[in-house]
Order: structure tokens, then C-alpha cells, then sequence
């Protein structure tokens, strides 16, 4: 199989990277060591898979679509590649690891699913060593963003509070076949040792977060109703009518360990 006979499937935002120059860079920046776990989303007619089995092998990889698993299945030996014919969005990282070592996650992300997978991926965040992605330029820098900038948001904060983020180098259309209407970047995403900031309860982070951000427009007060008010916001030194773009991952912290102690208090003070 190769890009001339398989035509890319819209519905799996298949754009196949081809120019050997990026592969071969990307690869340099990874570095992959002979002991790795490579798991690699999305290998495609295998491009970056070639590239980095002759660096480590076994590797993992995850591919949806049927003709491809099919290809790879044939192209690889089980001794090369380990195939998972799956669903990137529900898998479960965790079923990888045996033991203390961790997964080094690798993929050229889908446009149309990269957002969500990236939420999904951190919420196993305690089994991934780092994350090498090619994403659309337009999702790195909201990766990378710093408050109020508009590109500054749920995602900017759910992925800073797990990793560093560090943009490594922009690509353009032309080394994608078919060749998006847009550009790309590769970042990577590494795991703290330990958090920026210090959260009770990562479940309300994550609520207060998305909560905040529901609708840019809206203050703080509004955006967070029913869950503080706006004295209480006053209260952390937060002007509750600002906006959430305009707060920095300390201040959602401040506001999460405050829900989090309000439940508390609501929970020990019941009858």
C-alpha cells in the first residue's frame, strides 16, 4: 500500500506525512533510546513508523482505520510493531505498562479529534514519560498561551497544569499528503514531577476550569453561578468581574481549593 492507493478517509482526518526531511527531524528531536516504549497514534502507511523502528523496536501503535491496520499488520513483524486496532479517543494507555516504565506517546493528531484526545490522554497522565505531537499550528499555540491572549483557554490551563509545554518547529502544508489548508507544529508535552500549583481535588480544578470558560464573554461571576459567589471570589484577592482569560493557573487553583473547602465545610456542617 502506499499513498497512491489508499485514498485518506475525511471522517479519520487522515493527512499522510511524507517529507522525509520533517521525519528524519522529528525523530532527532525525540531521540528515541533502544529501551523506550514508543507508542505512536495514528501510523498511517507507516512514514514515522520506519523512521523510528530503526532507532527501537518493538513499538507500539494505534490505528483505527481497517486498511491500514491491515497494511501495517503485513508490513511490520510482531518483533517491529506491536498493532492495537483501536480507537485512540477510548484506549487505555495504562493496559501498556508493566512495572515502573512509562510511555513515550508519539503521533501525527488527527485535526479534527486532537483537542479531545488530548483531554484524554491526561487523564492518564501518571503513566506517559513525555508526548511528541504534530497538531495543528493553531492548537500549539494554544498550548503555549499566556493569559490574555486570545488564544488563551480550558485547554491552555488543563495542559500546563499537568506539562511543560515546548514548541519545537512549524511545518508547512506541503509535507502532507493530501496537503491540509493549514500548517502545523510539533510540540512536546512532558509531565511535572510535581504540579505548578498545589490543588486539593483535581475533579473540581478540572470543573472550575471548563466552567469558567464556558461561555469567554461572561465575568467570573457569572461564569462560575452556583458554585461561588462573588464575595467569596473577592474574598482570594480575584476581581469576580473579570474574565477568565485574563487569570493565570495560579488563580484557578486559588478558586479550586476553594469549592473544595466550601463542599467540606457544607459536608462536616450537615446534620
Amino acid at each position: 500500500m502506499s499513498q497512491n492507493n489508499h485514498r485518506p478517509r475525511k471522517r479519520f482526518g487522515q493527512n499522510f506525512l511524507h517529507d522525509k526531511t520533517v521525519i528524519q527531524r522529528i525523530v532527532k528531536y525525540i531521540n528515541p533510546q533502544p529501551n523506550d516504549l514508543l507508542v505512536e497514534i495514528g501510523p498511517g502507511l507507516g512514514a514515522l513508523t520506519d523512521a523510528l523502528i530503526e532507532r527501537t523496536h518493538p513499538i507500539h501503535a494505534i490505528e483505527i482505520d481497517n486498511d491500514l491496520a491491515a497494511h501495517l499488520t503485513q508490513r511490520y513483524t510482531p518483533q517491529q510493531l506491536i498493532l492495537h486496532h483501536s480507537d485512540a479517543l477510548t484506549f487505555d494507555f495504562r493496559s501498556l505498562i508493566h512495572g515502573e516504565q512509562k510511555i513515550r506517546l508519539i503521533g501525527n493528531l488527527p485535526y479534527n479529534i486532537s483537542t479531545p484526545l488530548l483531554f484524554h490522554v491526561l487523564e492518564q497522565i501518571e503513566c506517559i514519560q513525555d508526548m511528541s505531537f504534530m497538531l495543528q499550528k493553531e492548537v500549539v499555540q494554544r498550548l503555549a498561551a499566556v493569559p490574555g491572549t486570545k488564544n488563551y483557554g480550558r485547554l491552555t490551563v488543563m495542559v500546563q497544569y499537568w506539562c511543560r509545554v515546548e514548541k519545537w518547529f512549524e511545518v508547512g502544508s506541503g509535507a502532507f499528503t493530501p496537503a491540509p489548508k493549514i500548517d502545523s507544529a510539533v510540540v512536546h508535552l512532558t509531565p511535572h514531577e510535581t504540579p505548578l500549583v498545589s490543588v486539593k481535588d483535581t475533579t473540581d480544578f478540572h470543573q472550575i476550569v471548563k466552567s469558567a470558560f464556558g461561555q469567554r464573554r461572561k465575568t467570573l461571576a457569572n461564569g462560575l453561578k452556583g458554585l461561588l459567589t462573588k464575595d467569596e471570589i473577592s474574598f482570594l484577592g480575584i476581581d469576580p468581574g473579570k474574565r477568565a482569560e485574563t487569570l493565570d493557573i495560579y488563580a484557578f487553583a486559588a478558586l479550586s481549593n476553594a469549592i473544595t473547602q466550601k463542599k467540606f465545610t457544607a459536608m462536616t456542617n450537615t446534620p
